[in-house]
């Protein structure tokens, strides 16, 4: 069964990335610092993942699930990507790594499956996409 991820859930990210949050929220809050709209509304997102943080390594299960580094074979060609599925913000900088957000058509579509499972998507063009979990393990 597909599970979608809600506000609420926890939110896997590395160490590193959650110090990345919490030293820019000092930033934001330090005392004497004026915060303009947009740096109050960013101050209210950093505290919201802070608060959602789950640090650690995801369980090596097959589950598909933000955290997990995924790879996919696309039906149509045979070509595999590979992934981390997430959000960049959550990288702690890290540039090296290609994600795709769990809200995207794709992100969405795979969430809660298991390795081996086949499954279509629409693409933001309309077209139909099918892709095979090939794997899903731990990012590191």
């Amino acid at each position: 069964m597909r599970r979608m991820s809600l506000a609420s859930d926890p939110l896997w990210m590395t160490s590193e990335a959650l110090t990345s949050l919490q030293d820019e929220l000092s930033e934001l809050t330090r005392p004497g610092h004026e915060q303009s709209s947009e740096e109050t509304a960013r101050a209210v997102r950093l505290r919201e993942l802070i608060r959602r943080a789950e640090v650690g390594t995801k369980p090596d299960d097959g589950l598909v699930e933000p955290g997990m580094t995924v790879t996919v074979r696309f039906e149509a060609d045979g070509s595999t990507e590979t992934f981390l599925l997430g959000d960049r913000e959550l990288l702690g900088g890290r540039e090296d790594v290609d994600v795709s957000s769990p809200s995207s058509p794709l992100g969405s579509a795979l969430n809660g499956r298991h390795v081996g499972d086949r499954l279509s998507y629409s693409a933001p063009s309309g077209s139909l996409i099918e892709v095979t979990v090939v794997s899903a393990v731990p990012f590191v």
